[in-house]
């Protein structure tokens, strides 16, 4: 009898809920507290990373390390701020609720802390077709590191091989791409279509809406058949 069990992973900010570009002026604001001045562009461009990478990434090996703990903490508190005004991109809820109708394990791939993923889980409002979901806790490394995927597939008794990944960042398809899982992108996180493709997604839409609407024909609605 074959126990395989189709599914798919969803990453949660900038994929379902519309909060890249907060948790990008949080960055820059957590950055100014301490005296650097990074972009705002690289910074965005960053935004998918765990926040000791994104930190590493931008501020590179020489910066204070001393800082690292205390940056993240201050970016947290000012995201924190943002959290009234996060709203789920449009047809984010309809498209997992469509994949659970399917028959597809719906996780929810965060490394968002546990309040947090409180506080998404809220404004996508689509509990009732979640099977699982992870926290940070639940990762010892962050993205493009495939930690939160395998704790994904863990949670939702997954086999990388019967999956797909919904993200928006590169460093989303890398970290799928580690474990051999094709990544459905979307681009409402503000990654443009030609970095995603050339990252590794296999489709590339404009936003859930659009995944939802192309479903059956998809690399999701083909594993669901």
């Amino acid at each position: 009898m074959n126990s395989r069990i189709p599914g798919v992973l969803f990453d949660v900010d900038g994929t379902l809920i519309d909060s890249n570009y907060f948790h990008a002026l949080s960055w820059w604001h957590a950055f100014r507290q301490f005296d650097h001045t990074v972009p705002m562009s690289a910074i965005h461009r960053a935004v998918g990373m765990g926040g000791e990478k994104l930190v590493a990434h931008l501020l590179g090996d020489d910066r204070d390390r001393d800082q690292d703990a205390e940056l993240k903490a201050s970016h947290g508190a000012i995201f924190s701020t943002c959290w009234p005004s996060l709203i789920a991109f449009d047809g984010a809820r309809d498209l997992v609720r469509a994949c659970a109708d399917r028959g597809l394990t719906a996780v929810l791939a965060s490394s968002a802390k546990e309040r947090e993923l409180q506080v998404l889980r809220t404004a996508l409002d689509a509990d009732d077709a979640i099977a699982a979901a992870t926290s940070s806790s639940d990762a010892n490394e962050s993205k493009p590191a495939p930690d939160i995927l395998l704790a994904a597939l863990k949670a939702g008794g997954l086999q990388a091989e019967d999956v797909v990944f919904v993200g928006d960042s590169v460093w989303d398809v890398y970290a799928s791409a580690k474990l051999g899982i094709p990544t459905i992108a979307v681009t409402c996180g503000g990654t443009s279509e030609a970095e995603l493709r050339d990252a590794g997604a296999v489709e590339v839409y404009a936003d859930p809406r659009a995944l939802l609407n192309a479903l059956p024909e998809s690399a999701l609605g083909k594993l669901s058949a």
